[in-house]
C-alpha cells in the first residue's frame, strides 16, 4: 500500500474532488488516487462533501493517508463578485477586467468614464465583494478618476476597493476612501502606458481577497486552517497550470466545463500573421468565464439559446454526475454547445474596416491560431465519451474567428488533475512542469491522422 505525501482538495460549485499525489525523487508527481462527491453547500457544511470524497478515494484506491501536505482550491462560494470601473472601455476598464477574470473574479459590471447615478445604483444593487477602480496611464488623466472615487465612497458599501489606476493620484485616492472608512488596497497601474498591460499585481491581490472571502462558505474556514498555502480560486489554479504547461510545452488553450460555468483559458501571444492587425493589446494569459454556460446549474440557459422547445423534458434527465445513457447523451450535447459558444466569445474576431485608403482587415480579441495544445478538463468533457471530438470541433483555424488549427494536439484531463497541479504550483512549480512533460507521453494525446 502506497502512502500519499500530498492531498489536493477542490470544492467546486457542483462536485468536490480530492487527489492524492506522491512527490518523486526524480522530480514531478505520481498521481495515486482520486475521489469524488457532490459538494455539500446545501447541507450547510462543505466539509461533509470533502469527507465523502476522501471516503470515495479510500474505497477505490489502496493508499494510506497519514498527515499529507494539503492544498485547497475552491469555487464553492461562487467566486468574488466584482465591479470594474475605468476611464475608457477599450483601455483601462478592459485591462482591469482581464486582471479580475484571471484571478477568479466574477465580473458583474464594467463602466468607463465618469460614473452616473444609474451606474451607481447598479453597483449598489450588485453589492459586490470587491470594487476595482482603475483609469488613466501613469501621470495622465486625473479628474475623472478622482470623481469616480468620491462617488464610489458615497455609496458607503462595506467592501474593499482595489485601486489600480494612474499612480500619480494614489495618495488622494487613498485619502478619499479612508475618510469614508473604506478599506483600500493600492497596486500598480493595470494600464501604465499606451498598449501596455500590467495585470499580475492586481491578480495577486484579488487572490488574497479571495482567501478572506471563501472562508465564509459554510465549513470552509476549517480548510483554511489545515493548509499553509491559502485557498486558491479554482480558475486561478487552472490558469497557473496553463502558464506552466505553455512554458514547458508550447501555447495552449484550456476548456474547463463545469456545472455552473464554462471557463476558457489561453496562454499565447498569437501568430505573427495577425499581430499587426490587432487593434487592442491582449494579455499573454487570458481567462474568460461564461457564467451562463453550465451543464447542470445553468443547463437551461444553453437549451434556451438553442430555442429547444423540448427543454423541460430534457432537463428531467439532468443530474450532477450522469450515469444512464440518456443522462450522458444530454451532458455531452450540453458540453458541445458550451464549448462552441465559449470559444467564440474568447477568440479574436476578424472584421473589415473601411478607411480613406481602402478596406483593411482588423482583429479584435485573442488570436488562438498559434495554439499547439487544446486541453479539456472538468467532468463534462473528460468523463463523458466523445470529449476529444467536442474539442476537435472548434479547431478550424482562421475564419471569422481566430481559432486553433486542425493540426493541434488534444489532451484530455481524464483524471481531473489540471486544477490540482495548478494548486500544487504554488509550492512546486518545477515539479509541475516535469509532471506535464511526463503526462504528454500518455495515451491521452489525440492528433489528427
Amino acid at each position: 500500500m502506497q502512502q500519499l505525501s500530498i492531498l489536493t482538495i477542490e470544492v467546486g460549485s457542483t462536485i468536490t474532488k480530492v487527489n492524492g499525489f506522491k512527490r518523486l525523487e526524480s522530480g514531478g508527481f505520481e498521481h495515486l488516487a482520486q475521489g469524488f462527491a457532490a459538494t455539500s453547500v446545501s447541507q450547510g457544511d462543505v466539509s461533509i462533501g470533502v469527507e465523502q470524497a476522501k471516503a470515495d478515494l479510500k474505497k477505490n484506491f489502496p493508499v494510506w493517508i497519514d498527515q499529507p501536505e494539503i492544498f485547497v482550491n475552491s469555487s464553492a462560494a461562487g467566486g468574488l463578485r466584482m465591479t470594474v470601473h475605468g476611464l475608457t472601455f477599450s483601455m483601462t476598464a478592459r485591462a482591469a477586467r482581464e486582471a479580475a477574470l484571471g484571478a477568479g473574479g466574477i465580473v458583474k459590471f464594467v463602466t468607463a468614464g465618469e460614473l452616473d447615478d444609474f451606474e451607481l445604483d447598479e453597483i449598489r444593487d450588485i453589492n459586490p465583494n470587491i470594487i476595482l477602480l482603475a483609469g488613466g496611464v501613469d501621470y495622465g488623466e486625473k479628474e475623472v478618476i478622482l470623481k469616480n472615487a468620491e462617488k464610489i465612497a458615497s455609496l458607503h458599501l462595506t467592501v474593499p476597493v482595489l485601486y489600480a489606476g494612474n499612480s500619480a493620484i494614489r495618495k488622494p485616492i487613498q485619502k478619499i476612501f479612508e475618510r469614508a472608512g473604506i478599506e483600500t488596497m493600492l497596486v500598480s497601474n493595470v494600464f501604465p502606458d499606451v498598449d501596455v498591460l500590467n495585470i499580475e499585481p492586481v491578480r495577486k491581490v484579488i487572490h488574497e481577497l479571495f482567501n478572506r472571502h471563501i472562508i465564509h462558505a459554510p465549513g470552509m474556514a476549517n480548510f483554511a486552517e489545515i493548509t499553509r498555502w491559502g485557498i486558491l480560486p479554482t480558475p486561478g489554479a487552472v490558469l497557473k497550470a496553463a502558464e506552466l504547461f505553455a512554458e514547458e510545452l508550447g501555447d495552449c488553450l484550456i476548456f474547463d466545463v463545469g456545472g455552473a460555468t464554462t471557463d476558457v483559458h489561453s496562454v499565447t501571444d498569437g501568430s505573427l500573421e495577425w499581430a499587426s492587425k490587432l487593434i487592442e493589446p491582449e494579455p499573454y494569459a487570458k481567462r474568460t468565464v461564461e457564467g451562463d454556460l453550465g451543464v447542470f446549474i445553468n443547463a437551461h440557459n444553453i437549451l434556451e439559446m438553442e430555442n429547444n422547445l423540448n427543454h423541460d423534458h430534457l432537463l428531467s434527465e439532468l443530474v450532477p454526475i450522469p450515469i444512464t445513457d440518456k443522462q450522458k447523451e444530454l451532458t455531452h450535447w450540453l458540453c458541445n454547445r458550451a464549448v462552441d459558444t465559449a470559444v467564440r466569445r474568447h477568440a479574436g474576431v476578424i472584421s473589415d474596416l473601411y478607411t480613406p485608403s481602402g478596406k483593411k482587415q482588423i482583429v479584435k480579441g485573442k488570436d488562438l491560431t498559434a495554439v499547439k495544445w487544446v486541453i479539456g478538463t472538468g467532468g463534462a468533457l473528460t468523463l463523458i465519451e466523445g470529449g476529444e471530438a467536442v474539442l476537435r470541433g472548434v479547431c478550424t483555424g482562421a475564419g471569422k474567428y481566430l481559432l486553433p488549427s486542425p493540426e493541434v494536439r488534444i489532451l484530455m484531463d481524464r483524471e481531473y488533475r489540471f486544477s490540482a497541479l495548478g494548486t500544487l504550483a504554488q509550492a512546486y512549480p518545477e515539479d509541475v512542469k516535469i509532471t506535464f512533460k511526463n503526462w504528454i507521453n500518455s495515451e491521452n494525446v489525440y492528433q489528427l491522422h
